[in-house]
């Protein structure tokens, strides 16, 4: 007998004893139905909220409650270990399940786990309960006992194996209780802003917006659910039984907004969207717009488990460690990123070039700043010159020349606003030009069309929208359609922005049916199309499992000579 076949088989007699030891368990007096002294529900000597924190640890980590990787075996005798193989990647984490080509991974949420699993033939309209007789019966229900042993043997409550892909874990009884226990509650309890008539959402506006600004986005989204409904006759067929149970979501639930104002310092912000959800839960936050660094609250939606769709800001969180928060883009650190890549790709740029960047000591500067520093040096390249002042520093010619003569002909990137460019004319005089200038489209806005006309050859400007000679025919469209909805003079191309976010939610809203869970709405979006043939602000939007910026490039391009100066596309798409 091999080792493997040994190994196998010592694995399935330890699984089959160790399910004995968790039905046991489970009945005991510390199982699921018992409570501590405090009268929270309690499993293998743990209270629920920690159950399924460790839970959750597993199937979505695959690290045990010790802190060790959990092991398994697939095709039969393969080791594999959790945090490569974890339960999340195929069963999605709201446990929906998911589809990839033929490949179909079943949903393990509690409710359908322990239900029996049922190929219908047919449904008359009067309901489910009439199917007798039209139904093939796939599967039992799952028991606590079931599905602990189908998480260690592979066998369902029939009896009969799972695909060889499912791996069999190495579990002892207490991991199984916890991991048990964290599968039958998984996605099955109530969700906040949600009820049997309504889906209520919140978007967040902060005091440093202009109030253009703050039409341009509530405007479109709160007349977008407003006008998410159906006809009446509709409404009634909804709410038969049968179409309750494949029904959109939009066909039995009309949609509403709050709008969550943010005043002063970003350090409060936390104390007020507190106040603002105990008051009014909501299901999850569409748009919203700051000036500021979105960070605070995405910390906010990480904590409280709140989806946030695409928020306007050019200050993404930044930790990588998110998943409740999908972002347009990556913002100014994209442009930072883009341009260290594009400078690495020019054989002009030798490893012993000068690389100067110099920024104002504000969050917007520090960002480019930083993304840049990362993809240079992340690039093998040594660390750029980096020239920080601070925010009321003066900038006169003088600066630039010294600048110039203390690096030979180095690359220069110019964080800054438009205001802090007069002057950096002397960077064209014979001597001081220097190899090439960058800086932000997002940082300059229409200021980029200001810029010296004597810098226009070696000026380099990083891009993360859709140029405007290839906007064509939508570009006329979506500026009379956005007229239309908004008040006169607002910001257009922030309306762009709302327009990619109503784009967006079109999936997910239709696709959610009556499974309203804030993970699988998320989930959703991995499915969604992707939006690179409709008109939105960027060349292309798209997700993939567990990616958290949709548009992930940038052009790089220059002014044209002449007064009325238009983009000259220098690069195709630069992804980040």
């Amino acid at each position: 007998m091999s080792m493997r076949t040994q190994t196998r088989e010592r694995f399935l007699r330890t699984a089959v004893l160790q399910t004995a030891l968790l039905a046991f368990l489970l009945s005991s007096p510390r199982g699921t139905a018992a409570a501590d002294a405090a009268g929270a529900p309690v499993v293998a000597g743990l209270s629920h909220e920690e159950a399924l924190e460790l839970g959750e640890k597993m199937y979505v980590e695959g690290f045990l409650p010790s802190g060790k990787p959990l092991q398994g075996l697939v095709q039969g005798d393969i080791p594999v270990s959790g945090e490569k193989f974890t339960c999340a990647n195929c069963h999605q984490r709201s446990g929906f399940g998911s589809a990839e080509g033929s490949v179909r991974t079943a949903p393990i949420d509690g409710t359908r786990l322990y239900e029996p699993l049922s190929n219908f033939k047919g449904i008359p309209l009067k309901g489910r309960t009439e199917a007798a007789g039209k139904e093939e019966i796939i599967r039992p229900a799952y028991t606590d006992a079931t599905l602990a042993r189908v998480l260690q043997t592979g066998l369902d409550p029939a009896g009969r194996q799972l695909s060889s892909s499912m791996p069999k874990y190495f579990l002892d009884d207490r991991e199984s209780a916890v991991m048990v226990y964290y599968l039958k509650h998984l996605s099955t309890g109530p969700q906040p802003g949600v009820t049997e008539t309504g889906l209520r959402f919140a978007t967040i506006v902060t005091d440093d917006v202009p109030p253009e600004d703050r039409e341009a986005m509530v405007r479109p989204l709160r007349l977008y659910l407003e006008n998410w409904r159906l006809s009446r006759g509709r409404e009634r067929m909804a709410r038969t039984e049968s179409f309750i149970k494949e029904g959109a979501t939009r066909a039995v639930r009309r949609f509403s907004l709050a709008l969550w104002e943010l005043k002063g310092p970003a350090d409060t912000w936390q104390e007020q969207m507190e106040d603002y959800y105990r008051k009014d839960p909501v299901f999850a936050l569409l748009g919203g717009v700051t000036g500021g660094d979105w960070t605070p609250i995405a910390r906010f939606c990480e904590a409280r488990r709140i989806p946030a769709i695409f928020p306007i800001t050019d200050l993404p969180d930044q930790s990588g460690k998110g998943w409740y928060t999908l972002y347009l883009s990556k913002g100014l650190s994209q442009e930072g990123e883009a341009a260290a890549n594009y400078l690495n790709s020019n054989p002009g740029v030798q490893d012993n070039s000068p690389v100067v960047q110099v920024y104002r000591r504000d969050q917007r500067g520090m960002a480019l700043a930083k993304a840049f520093e990362n993809a240079w040096t992340g690039l093998g390249r040594k660390a750029p010159f980096t020239l920080a002042l601070d925010r009321e520093e003066p900038l006169t010619p003088a600066f630039w020349k010294e600048l110039a003569k203390k690096h030979r002909r180095p690359v220069i990137l110019l964080w800054f606003d438009a205001k802090d460019f007069p002057g950096t004319e002397v960077l064209s005089a014979a001597g001081l030009r220097p190899r090439s200038i960058f800086a932000s489209s997002s940082m300059l806005g229409q200021g980029l069309f200001t810029l010296p006309k004597t810098l226009r050859s070696s000026l380099y400007l990083t891009y993360p929208y859709t140029l405007p000679q290839d906007a064509g025919r939508y570009q006329e469209t979506m500026e009379s359609t956005l007229k239309k909805s908004q008040s006169p003079g607002v910001n257009l191309f922030l309306g762009y922005k709302m327009q990619a976010l109503r784009l967006a939610l079109n999936g997910p809203l239709s696709m959610m049916r009556t499974y309203v869970y804030r993970d699988y709405f998320l989930e959703l979006f991995d499915e969604t199309a992707d939006l690179s043939m409709l008109p939105v602000p960027y060349p292309r939007l798209s997700f993939g499992a567990g990616q958290r910026y949709a548009s992930k490039g940038c052009y790089i391009v220059q002014l044209s000579e002449g007064p009325q100066p238009e983009l000259i596309k220098k690069s195709e798409w630069v992804i980040h």
